[in-house]
């Protein structure tokens, strides 16, 4: 992969913050975009701005086009089976909203189970905390090992015959886990529950297929992959999504309406009240475009290639800790010595370093972690090992600025 090649579709890149070229370490929580995702959005707005499936005009139409060829898009980036297992949502969070509240409400009562790991993503805690309360469901947690992975042997002392979900993410925004959710979907179905994989993480980084996966359902964001802010994917089996209820009505997932009952469009179009989010679906489609002619494996290669420097690196660094396993993705969660992570990321930014800090949406893990936040540096296939360098440059200066303060 030519980094410099792939670097130079990235316009944001190309500027000083605080005096010095911008070092972009905060993928995790949203990736940049290339020229070729912002061209596409742009194009939309100027060329064929219309809303979609009910024009007959020729505006209306091309639009049309756009948004189920984008589709069409995720559907094969995924390896689903059909589009009509491909909804857009807002982003991830509201795909798993979207799960807890339609199947679910319908499907659990008390004494079900809901189980998930203490590494998940406030998005995928909360709507399942809330599931528990309202349907007298219980919550389980399956725990984790001391290097912030879990094992199959505990997964399938968690998941019993009473599990109705099992709700995991495929990578851990914080850890840089890779969790074996294949193996996990297995176990899930052995006990009859079904599994919703958190992928927020995973799709921007690696080759995804649902279909090997052989998850239930499958969320994820375009804002973390190269694309839009505001567009999500919830990818359901067909067989489930056609027994599930609309969570949000009005217009455009409608079949008919009178006056005191309604009728739904068939799949996927029930689950995609309102307007649709036309241009953030064609940038998400063009996102896909630009990940797809680089090459996943080429993706997943460079960051590989990034993180395992970096963690070399920040070993030469004392008094610096990191957290989560040794086989990661390319992310590094890492704290200095009394110095407080805000603090650090705040040194960074005045050297042009963007970090996130905080505790990353994840306040269960930071508990188990026995911390109260963290900084974080998260690597994507436009950063190169002189980013990493620099990373190293910062935290000693903030290192050496602290110690002199204390």
């Amino acid at each position: 992969m030519d980094v410099k090649a792939v670097r130079s579709q990235f316009p944001i890149l190309d500027q000083n913050v605080n005096g010095s070229p911008l070092v972009y370490l905060d993928s995790a929580a949203t990736s940049q975009k290339p020229l070729q995702v912002i061209e596409a959005i742009n194009a939309y707005y100027r060329l064929d701005n219309s809303n979609v499936h009910r024009g007959v005009h020729t505006l209306g139409t091309r639009a049309t086009d756009k948004y189920e060829g984008a589709r069409e898009k995720v559907r094969g980036f995924i390896d689903a089976k059909t589009t009509e297992e491909i909804i857009f949502t807002r982003g991830t969070t509201t795909a798993i909203n979207t799960v807890a509240n339609s199947y679910g409400r319908a499907n659990l009562s008390e004494g079900d189970e809901i189980v998930i790991t203490y590494m998940e993503h406030h998005s995928n805690i909360i709507p399942w905390q809330q599931l528990a309360k309202s349907t007298g469901a219980t919550l389980k947690y399956i725990p984790l090992q001391s290097d912030g992975t879990i094992t199959l042997d505990d997964v399938r002392e968690t998941v019993t015959s009473h599990t109705k979900i099992v709700a995991v993410m495929h990578v851990s925004n914080v850890l840089g886990t890779v969790n074996p959710v294949k193996e996990i979907a297995a176990i899930a179905h052995e006990n009859g529950a079904v599994i919703l994989v958190d992928g927020a993480q995973a799709v921007p980084h690696m080759k995804v297929s649902v279909t090997d996966i052989n998850c239930d359902f499958y969320a994820f964001s375009g804002h973390k992959m190269c694309g839009p802010t505001g567009i999500g994917v919830l990818y359901g089996k067909k067989a489930l999504l056609e027994k599930m209820e609309p969570v949000e009505f009005g217009g455009e997932m409608i079949d008919f309406v009178n006056l005191y009952d309604s009728t739904w469009k068939d799949l996927p179009w029930k689950f995609e009240g309102g307007t649709p989010i036309i241009a953030g679906a064609i940038g998400l489609g063009a996102a896909i475009d630009f990940l797809e002619d680089i090459g996943l494996d080429e993706i997943t290669a460079h960051e590989n290639k990034i993180v395992t420097y970096a963690m070399a690196q920040l070993r030469t660094i004392d008094g610096l800790t990191t957290y989560g396993p040794k086989d990661r993705a390319g992310l590094i969660t890492f704290n200095l010595d009394d110095v407080h992570p805000h603090d650090t990321s705040t040194v960074l930014d005045a050297e042009g370093i963007a970090v996130r800090a905080g505790h990353h949406c994840a306040q269960p893990l930071m508990k188990w972690l026995e911390v109260t936040a963290t900084a974080r540096a998260s690597f994507y296939l436009y950063n190169t090992t002189d980013d990493v360098d620099r990373l190293v440059t910062g935290l000693n200066k903030a290192k050496e600025f602290f110690g002199d303060v204390f």
